[in-house]
């Protein structure tokens, strides 16, 4: 059988790759722990549960609007208006089956064979990969590691060419957890009004986790508003993963493009979530500060932790729950029977030798690291990191 070549195009996430892998472990006895996933180990909140299954009573169960109802969408532009001052109308909104959909439809209606698409390293995965299917150019800007991995307004102005039609980053952003200030957005702003051609993709999914302030998002500024795509969702801020509900607020012409997209792929969202998604913007936002009060909690414990390996540097993460370590120093050391070459290499060794996933800093576009999670409890945590730190003394 010859499968299609659209497939050599791109590549299985590594994140979810190192998920299957621990859990072939786990299947064989082996207690792995898992700090790959970017998934909060919370349950979705009491308030938000209740309401899911007043609708299954209430007998919402038949196909839903492609773009979703019409009260989810005024409830995400509510929502907009009451966290992030951004005035939006139903006609800007579409709702799809998780973030992921969200990001694929905004890409492929947008990207033709060729365009250029600007992505800022590290980041998520799935952003080169959809690029590559749509058979985009994907153009990385390296960022550093002193500069809490964020874009200067110089290093975007020379990364942008003539060919260049979308900006992909996020903020805060996955895997490193650096968080654009609104002077730093506010420079990068400066830079796309001499580019007009440029459509800004902005995902925003961990909104909510946030150790540093409030949340600012790119699409303040009014006038790039109609080049601006928002990217945002429920499985972070509301411990929704399961749910598979992300949505885009955007000029009405990309959301009819998207519409049409997903008419074809997979229609509405799943009504019942979509109706629990309603009750999650809308309603007590006190589980979602909680989540963030332990995320705060861990992070500083995993500071602390990291800080006492050798050889490890880190830019301390503003915002998600991971943190991104330089690792390199063991690269080139043996435990005398495996090589550690790179961060794969690395990711591996923890994970067969200290039954410990984490996922390789390559699949994010910064080989020299890896990301380590720490939506895990605490107790899991602190026993990870003591395998994490046992596995590198062996190494010489």
């Amino acid at each position: 059988m010859k499968l299609s070549s659209r497939l050599e195009l791109f590549n299985e996430p590594e994140t979810l790759k190192m998920a299957k892998l621990g859990r072939e472990l786990r299947a064989k006895g082996v207690d792995v722990i898992d700090l790959s996933l970017g998934e909060p180990d919370f349950d979705t909140p009491e308030h938000i549960k209740t309401s899911l299954k007043d609708a299954i009573d209430a007998n919402w169960s038949h196909y839903p609007p492609v773009a979703g109802y019409p009260e989810l969408r005024q409830a995400i532009c509510d929502k907009l208006k009451r966290d992030n001052n951004l005035d939006y109308k139903p006609e800007n909104i579409i709702v799809s089956n998780g973030a992921k959909q969200s990001l694929a439809n905004v890409v492929m209606a947008i990207v033709d064979k060729g365009d250029e698409v600007v992505i800022p390293t590290p980041y998520w995965v799935t952003y080169s990969e959809i690029v590559k299917l749509c058979e985009g150019k994907v153009k990385l800007i390296r960022s550093s590691a002193e500069n809490k991995y964020k874009l200067n307004a110089d290093e975007l102005e020379k990364a942008i060419t003539p060919a260049t039609k979308l900006f992909i980053f996020s903020s805060p952003c996955n895997p490193s957890g650096s968080v654009y200030t609104k002077e730093e957005l506010k420079s990068m702003a400066d830079v796309f009004r001499k580019h007009p051609q440029v459509f800004i993709l902005s995902d925003e999914i961990y909104e909510y986790i946030n150790f540093v302030g409030a949340h600012e998002s790119i699409a303040q500024f009014e006038d790039l508003k109609d080049r601006i795509i928002v990217l945002n969702g429920l499985s972070k801020g509301y411990a929704m993963t399961g749910y598979r509900l992300g949505y885009i607020a955007a000029h009405p012409d990309v959301v009819k493009a998207c519409e049409k997209l997903q008419g074809q792929f997979t229609s509405g969202v799943n009504a019942v979530t979509q109706r629990g998604a309603i009750t999650a913007l809308l309603g007590d936002m006190k589980p979602t500060y909680d989540m963030n009060t332990e995320f705060t909690r861990r992070r500083a414990r995993m500071l602390q932790l990291l800080g006492e390996l050798p050889g490890v540097t880190i830019a301390e993460p503003d915002g998600a729950f991971y943190v991104f370590p330089v690792i390199s120093k063991y690269f080139g050391k043996s435990d005398g029977t495996n090589t550690i070459n790179d961060a794969d290499d690395l990711c591996m060794y923890l994970l067969n030798n200290a039954h410990v996933s984490t996922v390789t800093g390559r699949a994010f576009g910064e080989p020299l690291c890896i990301r380590i999670s720490f939506a895990n409890s605490m107790e899991k945590i602190e026993k990870a990191m003591a395998r994490i730190k046992d596995a590198l003394a062996k190494l010489k």
